[in-house]
């Protein structure tokens, strides 16, 4: 039995997510998933039966028709994790909202607020808006660039969690005979003024169980991991190959260390989907079916401008070079758009031969019958490649089949809980509640 045990979180996509256009199509799926409570208080209370760590509820607040179809239509992520809460004991919750379009005091109001709803499970997933035309949904003219995007971010937080801290633990005695229902000398303003940002505070509700809400963040640029490093207590990161992995997780480790903080206290999700069938064999046509319900070309070539602010690909002849768009992806999805670039230029490519070679079909790697997927898991997670997964599935049928035939398998090697430890997500997940700052001086 080992005592460093696999995470696990859920994110659900409703009517289909990236690479799932098709989806909604699926009888099993109902046609509005993605804004039907009952479907998504379905998801949580099936992936905590099965004892997983978290609700993980992706946003953005840019559309245009060629986005997926569950992006079109979807719940604000706060609202309906507060739903949930009610309907769950155990499972976190953990809700996306960007540091970019929102203000310190607001996000700390609605998620203080969504932590005492669960009892000490709400988590924050930080993000600062890949979508450039988010701007134009909050009267600016440009979206702002990644040096001030991640500055922002960072002092955003941390006015986020000076303002948890407004109230001592023990500031409401609630004292009848003395007349007395907040010590006075327990709270506190903030008094915060920074480069972005000036805030009085205090913030008007009490710290929960949990102390703070969980601090998440997703992102793989420079900037993405460095803020990572100095503030993200669970990270969700990217999939891909074993390689590139265990050298993202190792990197942010790393850098967790340089900043003085405890590498053991930032727990890294990989983005997995596995694909779970009888045998290997039925699990790899299955997968392959499920990529070529999607392989469109002309979806996927307008899917292929997110990473440049939503451009328009289609006016260029597709079997000339890729057009020179460098200059788009750096309010964009810098990252993801100069890899791509890159790439187009070393091998020459075409713009049609550049949209392939990026949505050519890879399967999972945790693809097969129940034994070859919990075999996989058990080797990427002891090769140091993550502390957790973020597993996605494309209908609950899915979903409960990794549930029933899997997670019993980890189960048994001593690679996942049987029983929650705690009623807090921190609890579960071995994090330890913060001082409160007041308190602590």
């Amino acid at each position: 039995m080992t005592t460093r045990k696999i995470r696990l979180a859920l994110r659900a996509y409703g009517v289909g997510g990236p690479g799932q256009h098709s989806l909604w199509k699926d009888p099993r799926i109902p046609k509005n998933a993605s804004i039907d409570i009952d479907w998504y208080i379905a998801q949580a209370k099936a992936a905590e039966h099965a004892r997983f760590d978290a609700l993980f509820i992706v946003d953005s607040q840019f559309i245009d028709a060629t986005y997926p179809p569950h992006y079109l239509n979807r719940l604000e992520p706060l609202t309906l994790l507060s739903a949930v809460a009610t309907h769950t004991r155990h499972i976190g919750l953990v809700g996306t909202l960007s540091s970019t379009y929102n203000s310190p005091f607001n996000v700390a109001r609605r998620f203080a607020s969504l932590d005492h709803i669960s009892h000490g499970r709400a988590g924050w997933n930080v993000v600062t808006s890949l979508d450039s035309g988010t701007s134009g949904n909050y009267g600016l003219d440009e979206h702002l660039d990644y040096a001030t995007r991640y500055g922002r971010a960072l002092e955003h937080v941390r006015v986020v969690r000076g303002l948890w801290d407004s109230y001592e633990d023990d500031a409401f005695p609630a004292d009848v005979e003395r007349g007395l229902f907040v010590d006075p000398a327990k709270l506190h303003a903030l008094n915060h003024e920074g480069e972005h940002f000036r805030v009085t505070g205090p913030l008007n509700i009490s710290r929960s169980e949990q102390g703070q809400p969980v601090i998440f963040q997703a992102g793989v640029s420079e900037e993405g991991r460095n803020l990572a490093a100095h503030v993200a207590e669970g990270i969700y990161a990217p999939g891909g190959s074993l390689d590139a992995a265990r050298s993202y997780y190792s990197d942010i480790k790393r850098r967790t260390a340089g900043t003085g903080r405890n590498p053991d206290h930032v727990l890294i999700f990989l983005g997995a989907q596995p694909v779970v069938a009888g045998t290997d064999e039925e699990a790899h046509r299955l997968s392959r079916e499920i990529f070529e319900a999607d392989n469109d070309f002309d979806r996927k070539l307008a899917q292929f401008g997110r990473s440049f602010g939503a451009y328009d690909f289609s006016q260029h002849d597709l079997d000339a070079p890729f057009p020179d768009v460098a200059h788009l992806a750096e309010k964009s999805g810098r990252t993801r758009g100069t890899e791509i670039i890159r790439r187009a230029r070393e091998e020459n490519l075409t713009l049609r031969q550049t949209v392939s070679a990026f949505t050519e079909y890879r399967p999972s790697p945790f693809t097969g019958a129940p034994k070859t997927v919990a075999t996989a898991i058990a080797e990427w997670f002891a090769a140091g490649a993550f502390d957790g997964l973020n597993v996605g599935f494309r209908t609950h049928d899915d979903l409960q089949r990794f549930v029933a035939d899997v997670v019993p398998i980890l189960q048994e090697e001593g690679l996942f809980r049987t029983e929650y430890e705690a009623d807090t997500l921190r609890g579960n997940l071995g994090l330890p509640i913060p001082a409160n700052r007041w308190s602590v001086a």
